[in-house]
């Protein structure tokens, strides 16, 4: 088992940085080492962030392989969906070949979107980079306290989320610890209570990821508040 490496950091601007500055490093590494990089990427209002700034940059884009974490059982175009902001905020404002990003097909339902999406990925595993958020209960992607899965999946179809919508498509914890590094982001002062609780030992989804080599956390002070 990988022990966690806790980055604190002052903002939320700050983790976005450290974030975008660790993803192209990799991005470099494997490029260099196997000419592809494959990283699955993450929903939520930091990651958002990190796709803004490296839009900034020039990358070789055409070695970049995208996958998602977990999708919104919502329509192709929803502004919800967790694909459509990636393009948004990223892929629509670069060069980037469009045959390498493979977009969750969530408006399928989530069982039909599940399994064709477990086909895909299960010829890019391992990932080099799987990026991470937490929700405020200690969820990651659409793995949430209290839902029972199937150890050996790649890809759960997901009923009864907390947050709407309901339905969701999430990769496993397997997938998503099949991976040479993994960096989860965190920050805000209503991710304090999670963070204690992942600090106590208590089971969340977030502290069942693990990673082939390194795993990154990524923590503003805001989060960090109360757990020093």
């Amino acid at each position: 088992m990988i022990d966690a490496q806790w980055h604190i950091m002052n903002n939320a601007e700050q983790v976005a940085h450290a974030a975008v500055h660790r993803i192209q490093l990799k991005a470099q590494e494997a490029i260099s080492h196997r000419g592809v990089f494959k990283m699955v990427l993450a929903g939520g209002t930091t990651p958002k962030r990190v796709y803004e700034l490296l839009a900034e940059y020039h990358q070789q884009w055409s070695q970049w392989h995208l996958y998602i974490g977990d999708e919104r059982c919502l329509d192709v175009n929803d502004p919800e969906r967790n694909s459509v902001m990636i393009m948004q905020t990223w892929l629509d404002k670069i060069h980037f070949p469009r045959e390498n990003f493979y977009p969750i097909k969530a408006e399928l339902g989530p069982e039909a979107a599940a399994k064709d999406y477990a086909q895909l990925i299960d010829s890019a595993l391992p990932f080099d980079l799987v990026l991470l958020g937490m929700g405020e209960d200690g969820h990651t992607a659409s793995l949430f306290p209290g839902h029972q899965h199937s150890d050996n999946e790649r890809v759960h179809a997901v009923y009864n989320a907390p947050k709407a919508p309901s339905e969701r498509v999430s990769l496993s914890k397997l997938s998503l610890s099949n991976s040479e590094q993994v960096m989860i982001l965190i920050t805000g002062t209503n991710k304090q209570a999670a963070i204690r609780q992942w600090q106590q030992g208590e089971e969340l989804p977030i502290n069942q990821i693990q990673s082939m080599h390194h795993l990154d956390i990524l923590i503003d002070s805001d989060a960090m508040a109360q757990n020093k």
